[in-house]
């Protein structure tokens, strides 16, 4: 899925594409914290809730981030 946001904001809005990386990053936190330490396969880097709060850390700056730069002028 990370790959169809990089797709979208490459060619189409940066923004959108960019929205829909931080949904991604949110999914993968919940898939952690959800998820037994055996079936987490690559999420589970380090403890538990550290990798959901990184998570939704980046995800969620990504996010606010689409939504409040400015345009630029062309």
């Amino acid at each position: 899925m990370t790959l169809v946001g990089l797709v979208v904001a490459a060619n189409s809005d940066w923004r959108v594409g960019i929205q829909i990386i931080a949904g991604v990053l949110g999914s993968a936190a919940l898939l952690r914290l959800a998820l037994p330490e055996k079936d987490a396969g690559m999420l589970a880097v380090r403890h538990r809730f550290l990798d959901v709060a990184i998570l939704l850390l980046i995800g969620g700056t990504l996010f606010v981030l689409a939504l409040t730069i400015p345009d630029q002028p062309v």
